[in-house]
């Protein structure tokens, strides 16, 4: 295992550290301090090296990156309704950075941090440790919270992401990483990656795309991804009644086993998605050419592993309170898989 650090350049007279991680077999992960960003998540093939997540190189394209590519989302990744919940008999109104609703943790979430960072080392694994600690006033979110995000690649090929929380107060905790993938050779569109979901149910949301709290069955819908069929024949089934992207919530099944699975149809590779959580958001996108995505020709696939989004509004779509000083710590492990 090696890490190597270096400077990546400033943001907001902020100095960001790239962290680059590398196992045996070249499999390579880059960590940037700002918004805990996976910058790189790469593999060495017959000497050549394949993207596996979509990245930017310049690192100002990570500024308040509309899409918040393969960035850090905290304390509460995806919509609460109407920025606002109650805990312990008292209402908490958060900021309402879509009015009027809150998203990803409001306008001063994980996205807009600068983290501190360490590292650690194994013969078999490396890691980079991310430590901030989140303030009441921040967002209006009840209680400070100090949250850890550890990256860690072993030298089975295993990028494994961990998000500890405690906070001194009651408050929220669901965070994610807003990982894209596209595991097809040059990575130009996702006409050849299919999906595969650990997930009979999808999520009905309102117009706001805030979960109305009713689930559908997949099954015999473009929703479906039971099986491994690719985007674009999901996107054409949908384009039947009218749709025209993903921007969903399914409910998985956490475990032992996949929440989700991408791989190219020559079957030169795949990722295999873990989770300790019930829900993963899927959303296809451009997120490195707005051009193109006006036209809706989509080369990234969002798979946001966390609990069902709004969850503090219906109980059964999991749990995302953390009760004052005790610690929780969630699990996202995205495993290579060459062919």
């Amino acid at each position: 295992m090696q890490i190597t650090q270096e400077v990546a350049g400033e943001l907001h007279q902020q100095k960001v550290t790239k962290y680059i991680l590398t196992n045996q077999h070249g499999t390579r992960a880059a960590i940037l301090t700002w918004a805990a960003t996976l910058q790189e998540f790469s593999a060495l093939e017959d000497g050549r090296r394949q993207q596996l997540a979509v990245h930017q190189d310049d690192l100002a394209a990570y500024d308040d990156n509309t899409y918040c590519l393969c960035q850090a989302l905290g304390r509460v990744a995806g919509r609460i309704k109407n920025a606002e919940f109650e805990l312990n008999g008292v209402t908490s109104h958060i900021d309402a950075n879509e009015a009027p609703n809150a998203i990803h943790g409001g306008p001063h979430g994980f996205l807009f941090i600068n983290w501190d960072a360490t590292t650690t080392q194994t013969d078999n694994a490396a890691s980079v440790v991310l430590t901030h600690t989140s303030k009441t006033t921040d967002d209006r979110y009840p209680g400070n919270l100090t949250t850890t995000i550890t990256y860690t690649l072993d030298e089975n090929d295993r990028l494994t992401v961990t998000f500890t929380g405690k906070s001194d107060a009651t408050t929220l905790f669901n965070p994610t990483i807003h990982a894209y993938f596209n595991v097809t050779d040059d990575q130009h569109d996702l006409d050849h990656q299919w999906l595969k979901l650990n997930a009979d149910k999808h999520l009905i949301l309102d117009d706001q795309k805030i979960p109305t709290g009713e689930k559908a069955a997949v099954a015999g819908t473009g929703y479906d991804f039971r099986e491994a069929r690719t985007i674009k024949d999901g996107l054409a089934q949908l384009a039947k009644n009218g749709g025209v992207e993903y921007d969903d919530a399914f409910e998985v099944k956490p475990g032992d086993n996949p929440i989700a699975t991408v791989g190219d149809t020559t079957g030169h590779r795949e990722v295999r998605i873990y989770s300790d959580r019930n829900g993963v958001v899927v959303f296809t996108a451009n997120a490195t050419d707005p051009d193109r995505a006006a036209k809706r020709d989509y080369n990234a696939l969002a798979l946001e592993a966390q609990n069902l989004p709004d969850a503090i509004h219906h109980e059964d779509f999991g749990d995302i309170i953390l009760p004052a000083n005790q610690s929780i710590t969630h699990t996202i492990a995205y495993q290579y898989v060459r062919k």
